[in-house]
């Protein structure tokens, strides 16, 4: 899967952009990779539903991503409602979607890994109602010595057509597979990236 190399303005999500300029600040005062200890957002509660958490075990393309906090939003897209709570982290994301989803998302871990810079892709798919959804994910990534240890992510569903069925948006039962429209390694300029976001969040409601 090809890669483009991008700037922070790619990022479309408004929340979104605001995290990664968060990431930008603690990469500017501790390079090549922040702590995740760095990352420190403020107002970041309303957020933490449509996040996830990662260790990075392993390294290149052998890396795989145990689950370290999982966000109650992302449960529901993901189909993962019937899951116990308890058992929803420190369980591998492979095991937690399943090999067709993850041979899909794959790919943008193991750039966040490789590239040791944000990654951010975009989807598109539909509800069971036939409205139009974008999924943009952007991963961030943490470490020291040169090498990723954990990837925060950040996930959106946003539809230009108002309220969507979230449930199971993604998941097995998902009555369409997603389709790819952007891939990026964020790269170029983000030293000098402006603090302040510029993208707008479409508001939805999520039934």
């Amino acid at each position: 899967m090809e890669f483009i190399s991008a700037n922070p303005s790619v990022v479309r999500s408004i929340k979104q952009r605001v995290l990664l300029n968060t990431w930008l600040r603690a990469a500017r005062k501790r390079a090549p990779l922040p702590l995740r200890t760095d990352f420190q957002p403020d107002n970041n509660a309303d957020e933490l539903a449509d996040m996830m958490e990662f260790d990075v075990d392993g390294s290149g393309d052998h890396a795989r991503f145990v689950i370290t906090y999982e966000g109650a939003r992302l449960t529901a897209t993901y189909g993962n409602d019937h899951v116990d709570p308890a058992k929803r982290t420190n369980r591998y994301l492979d095991d937690a979607i399943g090999l067709d989803r993850y041979a899909r998302v794959l790919p943008s871990y193991l750039a966040c890994v490789a590239h040791k810079r944000p990654t951010y892709s975009v989807s598109t798919v539909r509800d069971p109602d036939g409205k139009d959804v974008s999924y943009e994910r952007l991963l961030l990534p943490f470490g020291k010595s040169d090498a990723v240890e954990q990837i925060v992510g950040t996930y959106k569903a946003i539809s230009f057509e108002g309220g969507f069925k979230v449930n199971n948006l993604i998941g097995p039962k998902s009555w369409r597979v997603p389709v790819t429209i952007i891939n990026a390694v964020i790269d170029l300029d983000v030293v000098s990236a402006a603090t302040g976001p510029r993208a707008v969040d479409d508001v939805v409601e999520l039934d």
